[in-house]
């Protein structure tokens, strides 16, 4: 059983949980929609785990909380996620003597701590998220993925931990309050997440491919995983040819599932190449590969170019389905549906921020929901930019910016600037809290000696994503599409690929003077012409009329009724902006729209208390 899920849990050494599980049951049920399929729980006086399940392999076995008896105790662990080795790991554990009531994998993580401790975190290939609670030393023992797939979330209290698959479950406790200060806010208007950072007070993330230990002595974090710098020997043709082996291996590793899967596709060359990959894959089984694509009604008439997105989908995707004969489906999605108040506050439920997509993160749900009435697995072609160099601003003057490359790149904060009040655009001053962060983000970039010129600065472009930007992405991913107890594996992100293409050279990378070249040519040969030729075209954004008239009207109510979210808002700037007619409102004011809405939508929802001290 591969169950991707929520998690949760307590651990105090001052207290009696027994008498609190009323508090584990709540915190809990928060996360029922990441695993409608079961709930289960597991409560002694100094530790609770709580869990919810979504089932994808050995449908019957795995329940969680789930336990292993020793001859020094039991051990106790709830896990989220897949360890997509885990027949290789099941195998040597059974050599080593452990034996096996379930199909799971869970139980192979489970066996694999009790056998080798915290170092099981290198042996394992996959995302996940766990916690192990072992009685025969009092300890917690959380662990997150290399990349940071799954997410993990924690709360110190006087005497222990709180932790959770996402934030809502800690504060979901009452020793968690749900207050937020200068560096939350900080965290929610800027466009660079801070690894490690939550934004709510008291609460942490744990970094990707790090371990926290918990017990009577504290907490302490350390790495057991990160992007290190090594020597490339492969050639061009090698190096291609590798590339081309890794990608089909972790494609037919996440492709195992007992139940039914499908690719998201967005006729783009990631998704394309995955799911031409997994078509030939499925094939040999006499399997036909599933895909979905978002699309809305008017788009190519509507539809308005630009950077990072210059090209309508709909052709390619189609081109694409055709040629590897996918049974292929089009999400359409109206103006009516997309602006829905009802879908904001889904979206934004799951989130837990006010992240300013608007219509993007409501399509996106809109999607995962559609597709989860057909598919409880979908594979994602995300992180493939981060991972090859697929942005823009990879390959021209905006790489030399002294700041984080997306922010020069377009992905700017002029909507924040615009719509905050004066003074609280003084308090927060983000200017220097993102420079702050960008040049603590550069001592981390590990260099090669001598390393010099383009070739250092593109190592340190190429680190900034794939450990900032890409866990803004890897967030909104799983918790989109875990909101509606869908699944979606990204193969872009195994950690081999991911350190193999670090340590390639830029120059290499480029070969064919273009993005992406590596993973163009590696994958050329199960690819139409024009899509192995498309350029980078990101998620798209909804151009309807209908969509752009029913936000304004809902921030003119916010504007009459006197929302709390106005008093961080600047009113006069948002009544210029719904005062321009649809068709000619500008990007910036539309994305002030969507700012304000989402804003108010996440204080409705999560009633933060704010502090500015």
């Amino acid at each position: 059983m591969i169950t991707v899920c929520g998690i949760t849990g307590w651990v105090s050494y001052r207290r009696d949980l027994t008498s609190h599980r009323q508090v584990l049951d709540a915190m809990t049920e928060t996360m029922a929609c990441r695993g409608p399929d079961a709930a289960g729980a597991w409560v002694t006086g100094k530790a609770a785990l709580g869990h919810r399940r979504l089932a994808v392999i050995d449908l019957p076995g795995g329940a969680q909380p789930m336990t292993v008896d020793t001859a020094d105790g039991p051990v106790s662990m709830v896990y989220s996620g897949e360890a997509y080795n885990f027949t290789e790991l099941r195998d040597e554990l059974r050599r080593r003597g452990h034996g096996f009531t379930t199909d799971s994998d869970t139980e192979v993580v489970l066996r694999g701590y009790v056998e080798w401790g915290e170092s099981l975190t290198e042996k394992l290939n996959g995302m996940y998220a766990f916690a192990i609670w072992d009685s025969r030393t009092e300890k917690l023992v959380m662990v997150r993925d290399r990349m940071g797939i799954k997410p993990f979330y924690y709360y110190e209290t006087d005497d222990g931990v709180l932790f959770g698959s996402e934030p809502k479950a800690i504060l979901a406790n009452p020793l968690a309050a749900p207050e937020v200060g200068v560096d939350g806010l900080r965290e929610i208007f800027s466009f660079a997440k801070t690894p490690g950072h939550a934004i709510w007070k008291g609460m942490k993330e744990l970094r990707p491919g790090h371990i926290a230990v918990v017990d009577r002595n504290g907490l302490r974090e350390q790495a057991y995983w990160r992007l290190e710098v090594s020597e490339h020997t492969d050639d061009q043709d090698a190096t291609v040819a590798h590339v081309r082996e890794l990608l089909e291996d972790i494609i037919a590793r996440q492709l195992v599932a007992d139940v039914p899967r499908c690719t998201l596709l967005s006729g783009g060359l990631d998704s394309s190449a995955m799911t031409s990959l997994a078509a030939r894959k499925l094939g040999e089984h006499g399997e036909t590969v599933r895909s979905f694509a978002v699309d809305f009604p008017g788009q190519a008439e509507n539809f308005r170019a630009i950077d990072v997105a210059p090209s309508v989908d709909t052709p390619y995707v189609h081109a694409v389905a055709e040629h590897v004969k996918c049974d292929h489906r089009d999400i359409m999605l109206d103006g009516s549906a997309l602006s829905d108040p009802a879908v904001r506050q889904a979206a934004i439920a799951a989130r837990d921020l006010p992240t300013g997509l608007g219509d993007r993160d409501n399509s996106l749900y809109l999607l995962f929901k559609a597709v989860r009435e057909q598919s409880t697995v979908a594979l994602s072609g995300e992180s493939a930019d981060e991972v090859f160099g697929g942005y823009p601003w990879f390959h021209d003057e905006r790489r030399e910016a002294d700041t984080f490359p997306w922010l020069a790149g377009g992905l700017t904060l002029g909507d924040t600037k615009s719509l905050l009040s004066q003074d609280l655009t003084d308090k927060l001053d983000l200017d220097t809290y993102l420079h702050d962060h960008y040049l603590s983000a550069l001592d981390e970039v590990p260099l090669k000696d001598g390393e010099t010129g383009l070739e250092k600065r593109m190592r340190q472009v190429c680190y900034l994503h794939l450990t900032r930007m890409v866990n803004t992405l890897l967030d909104r991913k799983d918790r989109m599409s875990m909101a509606v107890g869908l699944e979606v594996r990204v193969p872009f992100c195994d950690h081999r690929l991911v350190s193999y293409v670090f340590n390639t050279p830029w120059s290499l990378k480029t070969f064919d003077g273009r993005e992406k070249s590596i993973l163009r040519e590696a994958t050329r040969d199960v690819l139409p012409e024009s899509v192995a030729n498309r350029k980078k075209s990101g998620y798209p954004g909804s151009f309807d009329p209908a969509y752009l008239s029913a936000i304004k009207q809902q921030v003119g109510d916010l504007i009459t009724s006197g929302h709390q979210a106005l008093e961080l808002c600047r009113t006069e700037t948002l009544k210029e902006a719904i005062a321009a007619p649809a068709e000619d409102i500008t990007t910036q004011q539309r994305a002030i729209i969507e700012r304000a809405l989402d804003l108010a939508t996440w204080m409705d929802l999560r009633k933060p208390t704010i502090t500015l001290d």
